[in-house]
């Protein structure tokens, strides 16, 4: 029988990626010229939301997020004087990784990464028709600084938020056994139930009286009982609620040193 550490790791679906020049993609000159003539963050935002399939991000927090992506991709490129074409195709290449990102459940970051590399190397070496070289080595320096400690910092809040929810809805039969019959109609039952209950509540309330004028306080020795096993069992769950806690904070922080293990 196979130890627990030699069992088969669970394949992950891979999609290959070939990076290409991407200038123009997305942003076309009337793209760039729209952006450049906004005058506030608001007018941006509405641009990049009606572009790019984004109109509901009010109410859809994916939405939301993409939205936040590219506005501050193009904040960044224009804070730091990209021309437009340097501007298409930095946003190209953060738009392009994401969608690498988001396209599967599974931990695909090196993948993801080295993507990343290769789309900024078809900018910036000069090889045609393969890649040019709009990005100047100090820029190349800037973009790879913040797409680094904005995006893949938070390479996993961004993998959980795309991820979607699979839910299994299983159903079994065997033969000889009857099928589970249909469930009665909801409000049918509930009447059928508050019917029956009123009934039983009256025939006991008769019941409930007698008890209750019968019944007895508590004695002191049972309620000083009582009042020692709570303060045992509070003082229990203080100490195990203190431990899960620090096993939290460990785990996080093992977490968040992992992408930077691997970007290195």
């Amino acid at each position: 029988m196979a130890m627990p550490q030699d069992l088969p790791k669970v394949s992950q679906p891979t999609k290959e990626h070939k990076a290409i020049i991407c200038i123009w993609a997305d942003l076309t000159m009337t793209h760039m010229d729209t952006i450049i003539n906004c005058t506030s963050m608001e007018e941006i935002q509405s641009f990049i939301a009606e572009s790019f399939g984004l109109a509901d991000w009010h109410d859809n927090y994916r939405s939301a997020i993409v939205l936040d992506l590219f506005y501050y991709t193009l904040q960044f490129a224009i804070d730091h004087h990209f021309s437009k074409e340097q501007t298409s195709a930095f946003f190209s290449i953060v738009k392009k990784t994401h969608e690498v990102c988001t396209e599967t459940p599974f931990d695909n970051l090196e993948i993801c990464y080295n993507y990343f590399k290769e789309l900024i190397l078809c900018h910036a070496v000069k090889r045609p028709p393969w890649s040019v070289n709009i990005f100047s080595p100090e820029q190349v320096h800037l973009v790879t600084e913040y797409v680094l400690t904005t995006y893949f910092k938070h390479y996993k809040l961004y993998k959980y938020a795309f991820t979607p929810l699979v839910k299994l809805d299983l159903s079994i039969s065997y033969d000889g056994v009857p099928l589970t019959p249909e469930p009665v109609d909801v409000c049918e039952e509930t009447q059928e139930f508050e019917t029956e209950a009123i009934k039983e509540s009256e025939d006991v309330q008769g019941e409930c009286v007698e008890v209750e004028e019968s019944a007895k306080p508590a004695t002191e020795e049972e309620n000083a009982v009582e009042r020692e096993l709570r303060q045992i069992v509070t003082d229990q769950l203080s100490v195990e609620i203190q431990k899960l806690k620090l096993s939290i904070s460990d785990q996080i922080q093992s977490n968040d040193d992992e992408p930077s293990k691997i970007l290195t």
